[in-house]
């Protein structure tokens, strides 16, 4: 078994399913709590779909077999984790913000200075333990944020067009991934010093469908400080691959005096505004990009076609794994049939 696929075989923590009869007080103000809820969108099936490549979760099943195991339903069960809750006493009329925080520390906080900002805005803040940069993306700290999200949902009267994706450092590339991946749950990121390029094994395109909606809906704020020079060179790169990838509605807020750190208040303050005031797309500007995108994808994938003709199986695969890497689940389902046609030669061929 190949190094990557160990580590994709890793990620996978088997949990036991048990039903959600138990539920936790809906407080106010800061406190500990623990949820019963499963979360649909945090199946192992689900996470795989919008958070691996096509041909990365493909391979699941063979592994498993391999291993003599079987997929879970859940990698985590929730009555086993515990989260840090702040809740301001007064909610907006509309409902409550929601803003779920993937640290990268090992225990459950709220950033200092925090709690006076999400009073003044209306915004609930959920956080993990055991989420940190020592654990899985997809066996832990996914999971653990889908799972707040829907809990807190339905404990409080969340509004779902204010529900938002954060996280410090490394927690903060988690939060990317999560926004690109749950589109449809999270309407925005707060990315605070920490940030990726898209559309590649570390940060993969999710299903087309899914990632039109990461384009055209989801508002992407970076706030880093100005001393943070890595960083900020990393949000360089991520915002021009959202360009590239045809995501528009960016914004960039530099704290000043500041290096790698949490957002203090005013920092907070400022970054939040932004989130909670998007940009309307462009739609034109949009559909070019789109097109643009589709060109290249084709002619991709017109050279995989000519090398499965030509019986250059080999290439054809070398060639799939990399439009798989870059364009990810916006290349499937062709991807998947073409890996499948350039792999059917007989058994003395290969």
């Amino acid at each position: 078994m190949s190094a990557r696929c160990l580590l994709l075989f890793s990620l996978w923590v088997p949990a036991l399913c048990a039903s959600a009869d138990i539920a936790p007080t809906a407080d106010t103000g800061l406190h500990e709590a623990v949820f019963t809820e499963y979360s649909p969108l945090a199946s192992n099936a689900e996470l795989a779909r919008r958070m691996l490549t096509p041909l990365s979760a493909a391979q699941i099943p063979q592994l498993l077999r391999r291993a003599g195991k079987g997929l879970s339903e859940q990698p985590i069960n929730p009555r086993d984790e515990k989260f840090v809750v702040y809740v301001p006493a007064q909610a907006p009329p509309t409902g409550y913000a929601l803003l779920v925080f993937v640290p990268p520390w090992t225990d459950a906080r709220l950033p200092p200075g925090w709690s006076g900002v999400l009073d003044r805005y209306g915004v609930i803040f959920v956080s993990a333990a055991r989420s940190g940069n020592d654990v899985t993306p997809l066996g832990r700290r996914a999971p653990l944020a889908l799972t707040a999200a829907q809990n807190l949902m339905r404990l409080y009267r969340v509004d779902p067009k204010r529900v938002y994706i954060s996280g410090f450092s490394g927690g903060s590339r988690t939060a990317l991934r999560l926004a690109l991946g749950y589109p449809d749950l999270f309407r925005g990121a707060l990315l605070n010093a920490g940030s990726d390029p898209i559309g590649s094994h570390e940060m993969p395109l999710p299903p087309k469908e899914l990632f039109e909606r990461f384009q055209s809906s989801t508002r992407l704020v970076y706030v880093t400080g100005e001393m943070d020079t890595a960083s900020l060179a990393a949000d360089d790169q991520s915002a021009h691959s959202m360009r590239e990838w045809c995501v528009f509605d960016i914004d960039t807020e530099i704290t000043h005096r500041r290096g790698h750190e949490a957002a203090p208040p005013a920092a907070l303050s400022v970054a939040l505004h932004a989130l909670f005031n998007p940009v309307e797309s462009d739609r034109h500007k949009l559909a070019a990009c789109r097109a643009a995108v589709e060109a290249k994808l084709a002619a991709r994938f017109q050279q995989v076609e000519s090398l499965i003709t030509s019986g250059k199986h080999d290439s054809a695969q070398k060639l799939l794994h990399e439009i798989d890497a870059r364009f990810g689940g916006i290349a499937a389902p062709r991807s998947l049939d073409l890996a499948q046609k350039s792999d059917s030669r007989p058994v003395s061929a290969r």
